[in-house]
């Protein structure tokens, strides 16, 4: 397949400093736009896992203010740029914030989005760590693998990626579908890991419902780790969560076929 033509972006690692008088950090977040500043983006920290991390490295973290972040960025994102700008600018150059911006770097990718998961994968995330020989998964390792599928399969570029529902839902609400499309019905795809998200899956299908009280013929599709074992009972009470929202569920070792059909579907 030709390569696809690269843009020049600029990201900058948003950093946690709990302590100033030790100039120790933690990495909790990315922030990327492109190089003619029209597109911008942050990811942050946001599961329990990340939370439980920065308090391994930093006990006395403030967990509230953690939780608080991407509320707070989303506010500001939506600000005038004149107000954001400033915002940003205070971040990186001022050293007596609790939550700090390190210097730009530059960075050539195909894609924006792939690339803002990309770095916050590699420069954020918790580790990966070995349980007996097999890596742990994560819903960062789900979506990576499905950036790659969905683009094999020609079809990341028509698909939109972290999509609000706050418009379905309440304002204010944080909980974002990894991906969404159009093909007459309105579609929407959530990453979900079976052992260990039930509270993303709490608010998949609670979003799903105010989403179809709008859009009845709206389809929900969770992309799971693995598949469903119904002898766990972890499994099966989120199986019938699904249920009671006809969300679909497809476990990564099928998730090619999806997207081939899905690929068809968008024709």
């Amino acid at each position: 397949m030709p390569e696809e033509p690269r843009s020049t972006f600029r990201y900058q690692i948003l950093r946690y400093t709990p302590n100033l008088a030790r100039d120790e950090w933690v990495n909790i977040g990315v922030l990327l736009e492109d190089a003619a500043g029209a597109r911008r983006a942050c990811k942050l920290i946001e599961e329990q896992s990340e939370i439980a991390r920065v308090r391994r490295l930093h006990p006395n973290a403030d967990q509230d203010l953690l939780r608080a972040l991407p509320g707070e960025f989303e506010a500001r994102f939506r600000a005038p740029d004149a107000e954001l700008a400033a915002y940003l600018e205070k971040l990186g150059q001022t050293l007596s914030n609790a939550i700090q911006l390190s210097p730009p770097r530059g960075v050539l990718a195909e894609d924006f989005d792939a690339e803002l998961d990309r770095i916050y994968r590699d420069q954020v995330a918790p580790p990966p760590r070995a349980r007996g020989g097999i890596v742990e998964n994560t819903r960062a390792w789900i979506r990576a693998r499905l950036n790659d599928v969905f683009r094999r399969h020609r079809i990341l570029g028509r698909l939109e990626r972290n999509v609000r529902v706050e418009e379905f839902t309440h304002p204010g609400d944080t909980f974002r579908f990894d991906y969404a499309y159009r093909n007459g019905a309105r579609g929407y795809l959530q990453s979900i890991v079976l052992g260990r998200d039930a509270l993303t899956a709490k608010a998949m299908a609670y979003s799903a419902a105010h989403i179809l009280e709008r859009q009845r013929d709206a389809e929900f599709t969770a992309i799971t780790d693995l598949e469903p074992l119904p002898e766990n009972p972890r499994h099966r009470f989120l199986m019938d969560l699904f249920g009671e929202q006809k969300i679909h569920v497809v476990p990564m070792n099928r998730v090619e076929r999806f997207a081939e059909d899905l690929r068809f579907r968008l024709q």
